[in-house]
């Protein structure tokens, strides 16, 4: 039977069809990274408008314009690599779309930044270096642009390589490497240097032991239980006080510095009251929501997703309120210099600064954030909502403790080194649980070495990539920001 030539036209044109829309697909996807630079480049456009809007004319002007671009820049940065620590977790346990999770983080942040972040920011990043050893405001000036510069470099290259670092360290360290460029190495202040090298171990480790013994407790007294739901029923209330405890005196510590100066001790009473009433409220709640659920393990997770879902946007409003002025320094040392013709210790920090930090973050988030939200949340080891709320609570609680002790810590290096905690802690735990069942006759079978290293919980490369980036941060911005200082003071003769 002979084809028909005109269905033989149809087929053609169906194939062209399909041609025609794979390309149109491969064109979209190619575009998408330029659609969000393209955002990215508008908006830092934008911040320059407006600082040259709001600062007005005058000689230091264009200067100041240039620096509203590159903190509008280092604000990107920031919502592309430090936020995604606060909400992978979340996102990773599936508590939390990757879209909910931008939304929620951005006004999160946005409203720390905006509503609770510090009135004033210390132009020398706390204590690095000495700013008598600078010998004029230009000079200053082009140390502090050579910081911001240096810092937000540093953390786009770490997002690309899918490494979460602390944008505070990498504003220290540009500090500290313009400060040497500008006036010797006898103007950094090294026993506070050395304080910041101690905290790279000092903040995962903490913050990784107090993670794992959260899980170990929700283990032993929970999920391994023969009733679950009972021991359920009486272990989240503590839980959720605890957190919402440890989240009162976290945000009374550093997030309402506008409003009033708390010391630890009434922080420690307002946590201790909010806790109280929480775990009084969440008991009736509990009992409700565990109501018909079957007594396994499965069903424990979604007791525990709203509570890991609050304590994310509580971390982004914390961290919105603290680190975001940090981020900011740079920028309005820059801005009160090129007004005063000088410069001092401590700044107040202009509203205008604050927004681009704010909006910044929000548009880095929203458009460069899943990457590094994927990587913490699902690609180091896998959670479920009981894990990552091991890791919020311990974020907290460690930020504490090192505030207490006067350490200064990185909430990055604390989130990340929560998932790590938990996921060695899952290896040990199914270690240790593999040879007690062959030594108590259970039915374990023994396996070999390489089929062990297959089960690891967690992977070894994140772990090294992001552990090699977490120690050269603050020397490879130092580097970086001595080479841009010497470069714009040759320029400008």
């Amino acid at each position: 039977m002979a084809e028909d030539p005109q269905n033989n036209q149809w087929k053609t044109l169906d194939k062209d069809l399909g041609r025609i829309s794979q390309i149109e697909y491969a064109t979209a996807y190619v575009s998408r990274p330029l659609i969000s630079l393209g955002i990215a480049l508008a908006f830092m456009v934008l911040a320059g408008l407006g600082a040259a809007l709001v600062f007005g004319s005058s000689p230091n002007t264009v200067v100041v314009i240039a620096a509203a671009i590159f903190g509008a820049y280092m604000a990107l940065n920031i919502g592309a690599n430090d936020v995604a620590n606060n909400m992978g977790p979340a996102v990773g346990a599936n508590a939390l779309t990757m879209g909910g999770a931008i939304v929620i983080a951005a006004i999160c942040e946005s409203a720390g930044a905006l509503l609770a972040g510090g009135d004033v920011v210390s132009t020398i990043s706390k204590d690095i270096i000495d700013p008598d050893g600078i010998q004029d405001a230009q000079t200053f000036i082009w140390a502090m642009m050579a910081a911001l510069v240096s810092a937000a470099l540093w953390v786009n290259l770490a997002t690309k390589v899918g490494a979460p670092v602390s944008t505070t360290h990498s504003v220290v360290g540009g500090v500290m490497g313009a400060g040497i460029a500008a006036a010797g190495l006898a103007t950094v202040n090294w026993p506070t240097m050395g304080a910041i090298a101690a905290s790279w171990v000092i903040s995962p480790v903490l913050g990784g032991v107090i993670a794992a013994a959260f899980l170990a407790l929700i283990k032993t007294r929970i999920a391994y239980r023969d009733d679950k739901i009972a021991a359920a029923r009486r272990w989240v209330p503590i839980l959720v006080g605890l957190m919402a405890g440890t989240f009162a005196t976290y945000l009374a510590m550093k997030g309402l510095t506008r409003i009033v100066k708390i010391d630890i001790g009434t922080a420690l009473l307002i946590g201790a009251a909010t806790g109280v009433a929480i775990y009084a409220l969440t008991i009736p709640l509990i009992r409700r929501q565990s109501q018909g659920l079957e007594n396994r393990r499965r069903s424990l997770k979604a007791l525990f997703g709203l509570p890991l879902i609050i304590s994310a946007a509580l971390l982004s409003f914390a961290h919105g309120a603290n680190d975001v002025a940090n981020a900011v320094g740079p920028l309005a040392a820059i801005v009160y210099a090129s007004e005063a013709g000088g410069f001092a210790g401590e700044v107040a920090i202009p509203i205008w600064v604050m927004i681009i930090g704010a909006f910044g973050i929000s548009f880095g988030l929203f458009l460069f954030g899943p990457k590094l939200i994927r990587m913490v949340g699902s690609q180091i080891t896998k959670l479920d909502p009981m894990r990552a709320y091991c890791v919020a609570l311990s974020a907290a609680i460690t930020v504490i403790v090192a505030s207490w002790l006067g350490l200064p810590v990185s909430s990055t290096h604390i989130a990340v080194g929560g998932v790590f905690g938990v996921g060695f802690f899952r290896e040990w735990y199914m270690e240790r649980r593999l040879q007690k069942g062959l030594t108590t006759g259970g039915t374990g079978k023994r396996l070999a070495p390489e089929e062990r290293r297959r089960r690891k919980l967690v992977r070894r490369s994140h772990f090294m990539t992001i552990v090699a980036a977490w120690v050269i941060t603050v020397p490879a911005a130092a580097l970086m920001s001595a080479l841009i200082f010497f470069a714009l003071d040759s320029l400008t003769g």
